[in-house]
C-alpha cells in the first residue's frame, strides 16, 4: 500500500464510505441477533430443559433396531415403517410409521425408544424453542424466506467491500502513527475516529470469516434444493420394484457403517420413503471427526438383500455450506470458542456504531456550516 495515490486514497474512502453506510442497519441487526445465537443450545437447555437419562442396570441388553421396527408396527396395526431418526446426543431413536410412506409427517405415528433397553422414552432431540426460532428467523431471513436471505448475503458480501476497503484507507494512516494509538487529548470525533480504526483492524480477519460465512450460508435452501436433486438422481439410477421381503434393518445398517466414513447414524429411510427409491433404504450419516462431523454421507441399500448399491458424497458446495454454518456461530470448540465469538461480536458492534456515530457527526457538521453560510449571506442581503 506503500505507492498507493492520494486520488486511490479518495476512492477507496468512497467505497469504504457507501458501502458501510448501507449495510450497517443490517449488519447491526445481524450482531444483535447473532449473539444468542451463539449460545443457543444453552439457552434452549435453559428454557425447556430436557429429562435426565435414566440409569441403566449394566447387565440389560440393547436391543435391536428389528425388534424396535417390529414393536412400533404392533404399537400401530396397518402402519408401515417410513423412518428411524438416531437422536445425536442421546441413545434414542425416533420410529416414524404410517399408513403409506408418503403420509405428512404430521400425520405419521412418532415414536421414541431408548437405544439401551428398547423401552419408550421421552428423550428427544434438542430443539430450538419460541425464542431461538424467532431470533433465528430474524438473522436468517428477515422472515421473507429465500428472498430475505438472498438480501441478506448481499448485504454480507457489502459488509466484505466495506471491510477490504477500510483495511485500505487505514493502511496509509498506519505509517503516521503507532499502531493502537488513541488521541484522547484531541477531540472526542478525534478518539472515535482511532477506535473505530483499531478495532476494526483488530478483527478484521473474524468479521471477514463471519462475513463469507454468513453469506455462503444464505443460499442453503438453493443447495439443499440442488443436493435433494443430486439424491434423487442417484436413486434413479438404482431403481427396481417394491420389494417382496425386506431384509434385516441391522444388516442394512452394518453394510452402511463400513462404506461410510466414520458412520455417526443420523437417520435411515424405507422403500419409497424420504430419500430412498422403491428398492431401497436410504442411510444417512456423519464423520466421526471434527471436521467431518459437520459432514453428510448417504448410503443405498438393496432392501431386499441387505446389500450396498451406492455411497454419495456430498459435492463440494454442499461440504462449503455445511462447514460454514457451525464456523459463523463458533460451533467447533464448545463453550469457550462461544465466548471468544461473542466477545468478537460485541467488538464488531463497537466498530458499526463507532463508524456510524462518525458519519452522523460528520453530517451534521456539514449541515450546520452549510445553514452558517446562507445565514450569513441572508444577512449581508439584508443589510
Amino acid at each position: 500500500m506503500r505507492g498507493l495515490s492520494a486520488a486511490s486514497v479518495r476512492r477507496w474512502s468512497f467505497v469504504h464510505k457507501w458501502t458501510s453506510l448501507v449495510a450497517t442497519a443490517f449488519l447491526l441487526m445481524l450482531c444483535l441477533t447473532g449473539l444468542p445465537l451463539v449460545f443457543h443450545q444453552e439457552i434452549d437447555d435453559w428454557l425447556d430443559p430436557r429429562p435426565e437419562l435414566a440409569a441403566v442396570a449394566p447387565d440389560t441388553g440393547a436391543p435391536t433396531l428389528d425388534a424396535i421396527v417390529a414393536e412400533t408396527l404392533a404399537k400401530y396395526p396397518g402402519d408401515v415403517m417410513v423412518s428411524l431418526g438416531f437422536v445425536s446426543d442421546r441413545p434414542a431413536v425416533l420410529a416414524q410409521s404410517a399408513p403409506t410412506v408418503r403420509t405428512p409427517f404430521k400425520d405419521s405415528h412418532q415414536t421414541t425408544f431408548d437405544l439401551r433397553t428398547g423401552a419408550l422414552s421421552d428423550q428427544r432431540a434438542q430443539t430450538r424453542g419460541a425464542f431461538t426460532d424467532f431470533i433465528r428467523s430474524l438473522h436468517t431471513d428477515m422472515f421473507a424466506g429465500l428472498y430475505g436471505s438472498l438480501f441478506l448475503g448481499a448485504m454480507a458480501l457489502t459488509f466484505i467491500a466495506s471491510l477490504v476497503s477500510g483495511l485500505v484507507v487505514y493502511a496509509p494512516f498506519m505509517r503516521r502513527l503507532p499502531f493502537g494509538a488513541l488521541r484522547r487529548e484531541r477531540s472526542r470525533p478525534l478518539y472515535w475516529l482511532d477506535l473505530h480504526n483499531l478495532v476494526g483492524a483488530a478483527i478484521a480477519v473474524w468479521m471477514l470469516v463471519v462475513g463469507a460465512t454468513g453469506a455462503v450460508n444464505t443460499l442453503h435452501d438453493i443447495v439443499a434444493a440442488k443436493v435433494r436433486a443430486e439424491i434423487f438422481q442417484m436413486s434413479k439410477r438404482h431403481g427396481g420394484a417394491t420389494p417382496a421381503s425386506l431384509s434385516s434393518v441391522d444388516r442394512a445398517i452394518a453394510t452402511a457403517r463400513t462404506a461410510l466414513p466414520g458412520g455417526k447414524l443420523v437417520s435411515f429411510f424405507f422403500p419409497g420413503a424420504g430419500f430412498s427409491t422403491p428398492h431401497h433404504y436410504a442411510v444417512f450419516a456423519r464423520g466421526d471427526r471434527p471436521i467431518t462431523a459437520k459432514l453428510f454421507y448417504v448410503a443405498l441399500i438393496d432392501a431386499e438383500t441387505g446389500e450396498l448399491s451406492d455411497v454419495l458424497d456430498m459435492p463440494w458446495y454442499a461440504k462449503a455450506l455445511l462447514l460454514s454454518q457451525p464456523l459463523h456461530f463458533g460451533d467447533y470448540g464448545g463453550l469457550p470458542l462461544k465466548i471468544i465469538w461473542a466477545l468478537l461480536d460485541v467488538l464488531a458492534i463497537v466498530v458499526l456504531v463507532s463508524g456510524l456515530y462518525l458519519w452522523l457527526r460528520k453530517h451534521r457538521l456539514r449541515a450546520d456550516h452549510v445553514i452558517g453560510i446562507d445565514e450569513r449571506r441572508g444577512a449581508t442581503a439584508a443589510s
